[in-house]
């Protein structure tokens, strides 16, 4: 076989493997109060040292998968708040999860180039690339845990945000070219700007779309309602990312969309976190109004 068909072997192994691994460590998570991500950090270091066909994964494919992977992420964590969750603090998150991960990063990076010698891109690529937290890391370690007060929901909030804040900074940097001083900068928050703006507008109408679909669809299994929406999901994060937005906020604000809008199998699809549903009470039907 060829290098290349290896190499997806290994990619199909380990993105099957970590799938299997969080089934496992989810309720030792729960048993232990370890966040799973540490089992998951434990486990890469093992492997990358006891699975040597592992360093041959080409790391575009890995960039791709970890890609899929964060779409997924980010989704469940946008229907884990929902609209009406998320509206009481969207301020204070928005400044935490935007404002503050530009601050963050144009402070890391004068920082970095005032003290280590580097020149303005390279220490800007540090401060973004050390500005956002990780949003699988907070949603898997605050999980369904209520938090008094708003703090969840900021936590929540700011962790589905800042990702897509700090890849927006990241396309303007790296499409900044022989521009210096102001133009450069103009042309960042140009970017920055665009990317928020085309990703939360296409979220929305992404979400609203799908949920009409949802409710309108008379697919033959319960299950396809699942399916539906992970593939509704990745065709927003497309249409958002070709159009010069934010594919990862666009994904982020559909789950958002769909949380509180009384999606068909609400179970089964995983969408309604933020109130008591009816399927808690009886078994799941559909509703097509």
């Amino acid at each position: 076989m060829t290098q290349e068909v290896v190499s997806l072997g290994w990619a199909v192994l380990v993105a099957g493997a970590v799938m299997a691994a969080a089934l496992v460590f989810h309720p030792v998570s729960a048993l232990t109060r370890v966040p799973a991500p540490a089992f998951f950090l434990i486990a890469a270091a093992v492997l990358s040292d006891l699975v040597p066909g592992l360093h041959t994964i080409p790391m575009e494919l890995v960039q791709r998968l970890v890609t899929i992977a964060l779409v997924f992420v980010l989704l469940d964590g946008g229907a884990s708040l929902g609209w009406r969750r998320l509206r009481p603090s969207l301020a204070a998150a928005s400044w935490m999860g935007l404002a503050g991960t530009v601050v963050i990063a144009g402070a890391t990076g004068a920082l970095a180039h005032l003290f280590l010698g580097f020149s303005w891109q390279p220490s800007l690529l540090l401060g973004i690339a050390l500005a956002p937290t990780d949003p699988a890391a907070v949603f898997s370690a605050l999980g369904r845990k209520e938090i008094s007060g708003r703090s969840g929901t900021l936590l929540n909030g700011e962790a589905g945000l800042n990702d897509p804040a700090g890849i927006a900074l990241l396309a303007g940097v790296l499409e900044v070219g022989g521009r210096t001083g102001g133009a450069a900068v103009a042309h960042v928050t140009l970017v920055f700007v665009e990317q928020i703006a085309v990703g939360a507008a296409l979220g929305v109408a992404g979400g609203l779309a799908l949920l009409q679909f949802l409710r309108r669809a008379r697919l033959p299994g319960q299950g396809l309602y699942s399916l539906t929406v992970l593939a509704g999901a990745l065709v927003v994060y497309g249409l958002a990312t070709v159009a010069h937005g934010s594919g990862f906020l666009a994904v982020f604000v559909t789950g958002v969309v769909l949380a509180d809008r009384g999606v068909p199998f609400e179970r089964e699809t995983n969408v309604s976190t933020t109130r008591s549903p009816a399927w808690a009470r009886s078994p799941p039907s559909p509703r097509w109004a």
